[in-house]
């Protein structure tokens, strides 16, 4: 399993990383003191670190010039926004550099596309007796290959990256379908009411009302 550090000086930051990685699939740690994340990544190995700049201990940018010999790939989370602040963490290393305050669907295509450029993805995703062979773009439910078009297995995918995180409407149409989202489209609805019926997710993918639609999986 992937495992990644977040390093942020607010606990309930690094909580909500956690919650959300964690329900993607990924084994999550946090530390919230610079000195202390030096100290984690002498003792373990990780294959991503999600790194705040403003820390107790040693600021991220010091951090970072002890992890740039390693090769262990880096996302700034910062509330540091300006242009000199972003150049000089890319100069530094990192692989990529996220504002706060960020969408959690945003945070997670961040971390997968990294790890892809380090051939560190996990090639299936699982939910219940559901599992999605990225890779092979092939779906299974209790061992039944599940046939489904470009558009619905987009979805799927993202709502399996992303399970109990309610997903605002716009969001899902504009990754699947690349295209600005209007009110009035049906579009999204039937692809997902098609998919719940091939699934059999009519209870686990539910409407949120006035933001979208959240898969619901026991954790």
């Amino acid at each position: 399993m992937i495992k990644i550090l977040i390093v942020d000086d607010e606990k309930p930051i690094c909580d909500l990383i956690d919650l959300n990685l964690s329900s993607a699939g990924y084994h999550c740690e946090s530390v919230q003191d610079g000195l202390k994340a030096i100290d984690r990544i002498e003792k373990e190995s990780f294959d991503l670190i999600l790194l705040d700049i403003m820390l107790p201990g040693a600021d991220g940018y010091g951090i970072m010039e002890y992890i740039r010999p390693l090769g262990i790939p880096v996302i700034f989370i910062t509330a540091k926004h300006e242009v000199k602040d972003r150049v000089k963490g890319l100069k530094l290393g990192a692989d990529d550099y996220l504002v706060k305050p960020f969408d959690v669907v945003e945070l997670v295509a961040r971390v997968e596309a990294v790890l892809r450029r380090y051939n560190k993805t996990e090639q299936k995703l699982t939910a219940g007796d559901v599992v999605v062979d990225v890779e092979a773009h092939r779906v299974t439910k209790g061992g039944r290959q599940i046939e489904l078009t470009n558009k619905e297995f987009g979805l799927l995918v993202l709502f399996m990256k992303n399970k109990n995180v309610a997903l605002f409407r716009e969001t899902l149409y504009e990754k699947v379908w690349e295209d600005e989202y209007f009110a009035d489209s049906r579009t999204l609805d039937l692809h997902v009411q098609r998919l719940r019926k091939k699934l059999g997710w009519e209870h686990s993918l539910v409407a949120v009302y006035k933001v979208g639609y959240r898969l619901e999986v026991s954790q």
